[in-house]
């Protein structure tokens, strides 16, 4: 997979320091520019065509929805995560509409960061080693729930779960992990479509809830790793 090419545009310089932290600290990921002003975004974005930016609503010299609006006019191949204070539904509504892959409330969490660039990640590595679609594979690719129920059931189930844990990937983990074998987080990560942060967290988790046993594994090279099994 080859790197990620990556804007920043976001008007609040210390957030978009943060921002570059979190960042730089991703693999296959190379920040290409940071914009504090929508003027800037555009001329960067025609300029350096990044795969992915990560972009603010809210801007000086007007919203990041409309630089949004122009990408997809242009059938401009940068996808956008969005990362806004806004915690309106009708911005929501327009960010969806516009095809952000991703929506992200700030304080920006750097697992939530990670968790959306390796997702995005993988749905490219996906893509590309695809000829044609069946819909299994369509799928895969834009997944959904079944039904409204299960939609409530899972919400309901993460008003009881602990911050940073999210009924849905629990079950996509729980999944992974049922045949038995022995799993580590970066093979756990890889699955599911995450980093292995994000799994090892959920793995851990399931340690400690009585759902899955650890033990720690040597490889090749001696370096240790816990190996997880449901018990």
């Amino acid at each position: 997979m080859s790197t990620i090419r990556l804007l920043i545009a976001e008007d609040d310089r210390q957030i978009a320091e943060i921002q570059r932290r979190f960042v730089e600290r991703l693999e296959y990921v190379e920040l290409c520019g940071i914009a504090h002003t929508l003027a800037d975004a555009r001329d960067l974005v025609d300029v350096m065509k990044p795969d992915l930016i990560l972009l603010d609503v809210f801007f000086p010299d007007g919203s990041g929805l409309e630089l949004l609006r122009e990408l997809r006019a242009q059938d401009s191949r940068s996808d956008v995560i969005l990362i806004t204070a806004a915690k309106e539904v009708d911005t929501l509504r327009s960010a969806l509409r516009g095809g952000v892959c991703d929506y992200i409330l700030k304080p920006l969490v750097f697992e939530r960061l990670e968790e959306a660039i390796y997702r995005f990640r993988n749905r490219l590595e996906h893509l590309s080693g695809l000829n044609q679609l069946a819909q299994n594979e369509v799928d895969a690719l834009i997944p959904r729930h079944s039904d409204e129920s299960a939609y409530e059931s899972n919400q309901a189930t993460n008003s009881r779960l602990p911050k940073g844990i999210d009924a849905l990937t629990l079950d996509k983990i729980h999944a992974v992990v049922a045949n038995g074998e022995h799993w580590s987080a970066e093979e756990v990560g890889s699955a599911i479509g995450a980093s292995r942060t994000t799994a090892r967290r959920y793995l851990e988790y399931m340690v400690g809830s009585g759902k899955l046993s650890a033990e720690v594994a040597y490889g090749s090279v001696g370096r240790p790793e816990r190996r997880y099994q449901v018990i």
